[in-house]
């Protein structure tokens, strides 16, 4: 009766096990089943890990935001380069690749955001152009390599000899790169030179072309790279405005004529800074109708310092004003900071502050001259551009010929000028010094005053050098 019970007993486990199991797969196999049912078909958009990745589709945005795929961004970043080699440029500093660059430039304009590349490691000889716009705003012009104008004086065209590179009606617009423009002008400076190259350069023409020229263009920034040896003016803006210089390196020997640095004429809203600037003429040169210019950490030298002028020639209206001039290195140059205008002239000078100038060897620091004359002899003239507004404060270091030069206008003095804080010393590498000279000029000086006759420079003014100041001003 037990071994009945027992048996029973077992039967009934081994019942409950099998009836368990069973039930357990048949639950599995439900939920795998539903499970599969109700999945989701996967989006266009989604990443299959086991396949290659799909095409992506527009009409379906993706629901949260994701780089695109690495060969879309380079298609697109692709399609807006425009490399010059890619429209047959040689780059071999010989074959002329003009036509290149303008095929290239053409097909950017039309293109937003798009850069013209010049690659590094070629040389492109370049005639003289004009790229003009307008075109699709945020243009690049990259360049990495090396552009070379022609060489030979006699090679140029003369209805070209304005310019070399012309930039005409561009807004938005960037140069940018590590490469060199190289203007190649020794030829054009025979003049200047040894007696042997003078005799080989008797058919160069009294106009010389400027390397870089931009005309009517607004929103233009210029960055990073170097300018060498230009016929002329290495970097010039006319009619310009919202123009921004940073970090550019400009070369040329100290002898070559007339090779400004930078060079503004009826230009607004400048900013200059954080560049090296050595050349034969101004490293910076303000001309008339330019206001609201800023010039500031630049390392000038050689070269004849920064200037406001000449202004007035042939009896002409100049208007200039709101310049600053602040944390400029003048070494060896012809001047420091100075204004200079023609006799005659007409028109104002205001606003114009000069700080924080360091000189070493600079023959005359500190310029006012109402005289100006680029020839042996000019004629004397009542008339002169007001010059008024005009502050030097902490202009230190040391001059080779003389101090401080003030010759102001005997009919129009320049009047509110203020000297602060002036420490001019004799270089010692020089030993023929010239006293400060200071000449109807009007405003108040603040100590320190080396050498201690520039506190004695300025006269005061009872009202009417001011008067005669405003008179002027109504020309601008």
């Amino acid at each position: 009766m037990r071994r009945n019970d027992k048996s029973s007993l077992l039967f009934v486990l081994i019942f409950l096990l099998i009836v368990s199991v069973t039930f357990s797969i048949m639950s599995v196999e439900a939920r795998k089943h539903h499970t599969k049912k109700s999945k989701p078909r996967p989006h266009k958009h989604q990443k299959d890990k086991h396949g290659p990745e799909p095409e992506p589709d527009s009409r379906f945005p993706s629901p949260a935001p994701a780089p695109l795929p690495r060969y879309g961004s380079y298609n697109r970043t692709k399609s807006s380069i425009f490399d010059v080699l890619s429209f047959g440029a040689k780059g071999d500093g010989v074959s002329d690749d003009t036509k290149a660059l303008i095929a290239a430039w053409k097909a950017a304009c039309r293109v937003a955001g798009a850069t013209v590349e010049i690659p590094s490691e070629f040389k492109f000889l370049i005639k003289p152009i004009t790229l003009q716009g307008p075109c699709m705003p945020n243009l690049v012009l990259q360049i990495d390599g090396t552009l070379l104008a022609p060489p030979k004086v006699g090679s140029w065209p003369k209805s070209s000899l304005f310019q070399w590179i012309n930039f005409k009606w561009f807004h938005n617009f960037t140069i940018q790169g590590n490469g060199i423009v190289d203007g190649q002008g020794f030829e054009w400076w025979g003049g200047s030179q040894s007696n042997s190259i003078q005799k080989k350069s008797k058919h160069i023409p009294e106009m010389k072309p400027t390397a870089l020229r931009f005309y009517a263009s607004y929103n233009v920034t210029v960055r990073d790279i170097k300018i060498n040896n230009s016929p002329l003016c290495h970097l010039k803006f006319d009619s310009s405005g919202g123009i921004k210089v940073k970090n550019i390196h400009i070369s040329s020997p100290e002898n070559s004529p007339n090779t400004d640095g930078i060079h503004l004429q009826n230009t607004k809203d400048v900013e200059i800074q954080h560049s090296d600037i050595a050349c034969g003429d101004d490293c910076v040169s303000i001309q008339t109708g330019c206001s609201n210019v800023h010039i500031h950490h630049i390392n000038c030298g050689p070269g004849h310092g920064i200037s406001l002028g000449g202004l007035g020639k042939d009896k002409s209206v100049a208007c200039v004003s709101d310049i600053v001039v602040e944390k400029i290195s003048l070494q060896n140059t012809l001047a420091g900071v100075r204004i200079k205008t023609w006799q005659g002239g007409i028109g104002s000078v205001k606003n114009v502050s000069f700080s924080s100038i360091q000189v070493s060897d600079v023959k005359v620091p500190i310029i006012i001259d109402q005289y100006y004359c680029d020839k042996h002899l000019c004629d004397n003239q009542t008339g002169a551009v007001a010059i008024s507004g005009v502050e030097f404060n902490q202009i230190i270091g040391t001059y080779s010929v003389q101090p401080i030069h003030l010759a102001c206008s005997n009919s129009v003095p320049c009047s509110d000028v203020d000297l602060i804080d002036i420490q001019l010393k004799p270089s010692s590498k020089y030993q023929s010094f010239q006293q400060a000279l200071c000449w109807n000029s009007y405003g108040k000086s603040q100590a320190p005053l080396v050498p201690s006759s520039i506190d004695y420079c300025l006269r005061r003014d009872s009202g009417s050098v001011k008067r005669i100041a405003r008179s002027h001003e109504h020309m601008c």
